[in-house]
C-alpha cells in the first residue's frame, strides 16, 4: 500500500504571489530535479553526473551546483523543512502540540512538502499524484541504498532538529537553544526519518502516513512491553 493522499500543506491564499525571479528559481528547481529522478532512473545513482544533470536540465554545471551543492541534496529536498516550519507556526495556538504535529509531518513526510504554488502566468511546476508517489518511494530508496545519501541526510537532521527547536520554544515558553527542547526536537526529526526508511526497507508496503502516526505514538506513549 502506499503513502496515503492527504491535503497539501498550504493553499494559493496561504503565501503571497512569488515575484519573477522566485518564479524562475522555482522552475529551475524544478527541472534539476526533474532531470536528476529521470537519470536515475534510467541508470542508477552512482552513474549519475552533475555534468549529465546540467545537460538534460538545459543549465550549466556551476547552476546546478548554485542550487544544490551536492548531488545528494538534490533528491534528499531538505529546503522544504521551513515551509513545514511555518506550517506548525499557523497551527491555532491552542492547538495540542501532538496534534499540530500529526497533521503538519504525516503530510509533508507523505506528500513531500510543496512549493509555493506558481503563478496563473508562470510555468507549472507541479505533478501529478502518481509522480509524486513515485518520486517518494525512489527517494526514500535512495536514502536506503546509497551511503552517500544517507549520510548527507544524516547530516541535514541538525538543521531541521535547529528549526524545530524555534517552533517548539515559541509554543512552550522554553529556551530554543534549552537541552530538553533541543532533546524533543532531534526525537522527532530520527522518528520521521525512521518512518521514511522503515517504509522503504520493507518495500513501501505500508502507509507512510500510518508509519508517522505509528512513530509520534511512540514519542508520547513509550514501548508498550510485549509488543513487537
Amino acid at each position: 500500500m502506499t503513502a496515503a493522499r492527504t491535503p497539501p500543506l498550504a493553499t494559493p491564499a496561504a503565501h503571497p504571489r512569488p515575484g519573477l525571479r522566485e518564479r524562475k528559481k522555482i522552475k529551475t528547481r524544478a527541472a534539476i530535479r526533474d532531470a536528476t529522478y529521470g537519470l536515475i532512473r534510467e541508470q542508477g545513482y552512482d552513474a549519475t553526473t552533475i555534468e549529465q544533470i546540467a545537460e538534460r536540465a538545459e543549465v550549466s554545471p556551476s547552476t546546478v551546483l548554485r542550487y544544490f551543492p551536492a548531488k545528494e541534496d538534490i533528491v534528499l529536498m531538505d529546503e522544504y523543512a521551513p515551509i513545514l516550519v511555518a506550517e506548525l507556526r499557523a497551527r491555532p495556538a491552542g492547538e495540542p502540540w501532538l496534534d499540530s504535529l500529526r497533521q503538519v509531518f504525516r503530510t509533508g513526510i507523505a506528500l513531500g512538502a510543496p512549493a509555493p504554488a506558481p503563478a496563473p502566468d508562470s510555468t507549472s511546476t507541479s505533478v501529478s499524484a502518481s509522480e509524486e508517489a513515485e518520486v517518494t518511494r525512489l527517494r526514500t530508496t535512495l536514502m536506503v541504498e546509497v551511503p552517500a545519501v544517507r549520510t548527507r541526510m544524516t547530516e541535514n537532521m541538525s538543521g531541521t532538529g535547529r528549526l524545530l527547536c524555534q517552533v517548539i520554544g515559541e509554543r512552550t515558553g522554553r529556551s530554543p537553544d534549552g537541552f530538553e527542547v533541543r532533546v524533543h526536537a532531534m526525537s522527532l526529526v530520527a522518528a520521521l526519518t525512521e518512518a521514511a526508511l522503515y517504509w522503504a526497507e520493507h518495500g513501501h508496503e505500508d502507509d507512510l502516513g500510518a508509519l508517522v502516526d505509528r512513530a509520534l505514538d511512540v514519542l508520547e506513549q513509550g514501548l508498550a512491553p510485549g509488543k513487537p
